[in-house]
């Protein structure tokens, strides 16, 4: 452990935390780092009980559930297992945007915080949630990341998306300054292309970070480069892939380009880390003393299935068995780390196509969801690819959606893509899914670049 390190973790990120902020985030984290080693039926009875407040609450104080559950005929008491549990409605994005206030509790209309997410499905959505919920998001994180070596205070480096239109330049100060603080180099994923992943690999060895953590899609580009070129970078010990699924033909990638293992995690905006792997990589750990993970439709064991998430913590807008728009596979086994927290063999979904121009740019599918996440009046969209130099990008929208939501989307792409892609938008009243249930946000039929 470096000084700096050490201090941060001691000194500076506490005082600033508890102190500053006046956050209980590190008192959340001790529980949970306690929490990880109790056996698994504890842990499933601590996530039981928690549960169990959850639903009184919801009962006594959320219209939505106070009222659907009169409909249907359901009280809390009612239910008494998670059997029951997995009986409640499943929870989809449209329900929640057309009883956006409904979902929120008796007196926390004035206190919530907001987030919006475009997510990996397509559809955007404003979420809000309240602070205890996002100190517990934050100490869950620092839980998994620490489990690959990416600890508080530890030099990173995250090849990242970066902040859409035109950020304050006091924000972006600001912005550096944090990171900074906190020992992070953030290099923007958006702006990489096939003729400057050498500025990359030199910002690597310029800042030489002990982690590098990023999208999956860019990182797998740059092992690909890496590896062509006979390239070295300053060795991290860890990499971390995010928002999307790392099989185990890019693991192996990024493992010989780097030269360090390479670990999975699995989140989103709405609860944060779902899930990540610890340092035996024999899974993913399932945060179960944070939220309530469903795998919906799974037949059985080793099957896939939808994703339903249930913040245990959330009580100023709390979604019960909310469906993501993933799909993931349980695993019946025990990792040999010893910790009581279910696991996941693999993430199915989040197969998100990278876009390419005539130019060598290389657009990860992250890019879309990003960078529409905010547009008003979008619902849901996709973008497919079937030339080099066009997209077409489908929307359904409602009549929030105009003329200056139409001119954003061509602004901030051509900012990325210059004019070499013609961008073709066609308002449609639906987009298809696929065979298993999901909806595509790129889609690439292109023939497989030359290796």
């Amino acid at each position: 452990m470096s000084v700096y390190e050490h201090m941060f973790r001691r000194v500076l990120y506490p005082a600033y935390e508890s102190g500053l902020r006046r956050r209980r985030t590190l008192a959340w984290l001790a529980d949970y780092e306690r929490d990880q080693w109790l056996a698994p039926e504890q842990i499933l009875a601590l996530q039981w009980e928690r549960l169990q407040r959850l639903l009184q609450h919801c009962e006594q104080h959320v219209p939505w559930y106070r009222r659907r559950w009169r409909e249907l005929g359901i009280a809390a008491a009612d239910i008494r297992s998670l059997d029951d549990y997995a009986r409640l409605p499943v929870l989809g994005k449209d329900e929640i945007r057309e009883h956006f206030d409904e979902f929120k509790a008796d007196g926390w209309h004035d206190r919530l915080l907001y987030k919006a997410t475009g997510g990996s499905t397509g559809q955007p959505m404003r979420f809000g949630y309240t602070r205890e919920s996002n100190e517990r998001r934050t100490a869950v994180m620092w839980r998994g990341y620490d489990w690959a070596g990416a600890r508080m205070g530890r030099r990173t480096l995250f090849v990242w998306g970066g902040a859409v239109g035109r950020p304050h330049p006091l924000h972006q100060l600001k912005e550096r300054l944090y990171q900074a603080a906190f020992a992070r180099r953030m290099l923007n994923s958006f702006h990489m292309t096939d003729a400057n992943l050498g500025e990359y690999a030199d910002a690597i060895d310029a800042y030489r970070p002990e982690v590098i953590v990023g999208y999956v899609g860019p990182l797998v580009r740059l092992a690909q480069w890496l590896l062509e070129q006979q390239r070295r970078v300053a060795q991290p010990v860890s990499v971390l892939g995010a928002a999307e699924a790392l099989h185990d033909f890019q693991r192996e990638l990024i493992e010989r380009a780097f030269g360090c293992p390479a670990y999975n995690t699995y989140g989103c905006r709405e609860v944060m880390l779902i899930a990540s792997e610890c340092e035996q990589r024999h899974g993913l750990h399932v945060n179960a003393d944070h939220l309530v993970v469903e795998l919906h439709g799974a037949a059985a064991a080793g099957a896939s299935g939808e994703v339903l998430l249930t913040d245990l913590s959330n009580y100023g807008m709390p979604l019960l068995r909310y469906a993501n728009g993933d799909m993931a596979t349980a695993s019946a086994e025990t990792c040999p780390c010893g910790r009581g927290l279910p696991l996941l063999a693999h993430v199915d979904g989040r197969k998100l196509d990278a876009i390419r121009t005539p130019d060598g740019h290389l657009l990860p599918g992250e890019f879309f969801p990003h960078m529409l996440k905010d547009v008003p009046g979008l619902r849901r969209f996709q973008l497919v690819q079937r030339r080099l130099d066009r997209l077409e990008l489908a929307l359904v929208c409602d009549d929030r959606f105009d003329d200056a939501s139409m001119a954003y989307i061509r602004h901030e792409l051509a900012k990325v893509v210059g004019d070499s892609v013609a961008l073709d938008c066609r308002i449609v009243d639906d987009i298809p899914l696929t065979p298993s249930g999901k909806l595509r946000v790129t889609v690439s039929a292109l023939a497989a670049p030359p290796a």
